[in-house]
């Protein structure tokens, strides 16, 4: 989409973390994303994430700094563990194992 675009028809590029507004939003679009997709789009959820929530209250709340966490959220990258698991907790989230119906 283009500049010329934008202005004459009014568009803007699709933005998923305008739609994230609430809780179960957000818990149910990670669970798809987990589900179907690979670690680079789950990194990507977790950015979309991050930006509706606000990428400096997550910064807050991990101890993490917000680049770190841009670099951490971006495609490509290779996140410790931990780090996963405080951005999820920071979103009151926690990784569940379950069993895989065939």
């Amino acid at each position: 989409m283009n500049d010329e675009m934008t202005e004459k028809h009014g568009l803007r590029p699709f933005d998923v973390a305008e739609f994230l507004d609430d809780e179960e939003t957000i818990r149910a679009y990670l669970a798809e994303v987990l589900q179907e997709g690979d670690q680079d789009e789950f990194l990507e959820a977790l950015n979309d994430v991050a930006r509706a929530r606000g990428i400096a209250e997550l910064a807050r709340q991990t101890g993490l700094g917000r680049e770190s966490l841009y670099k951490t959220l971006s495609k490509g990258s290779k996140p410790r563990f931990e780090t996963i698991q405080k951005i999820l907790a920071a979103f009151n989230l926690v990784l569940v194992p379950q069993i895989k119906n065939v």
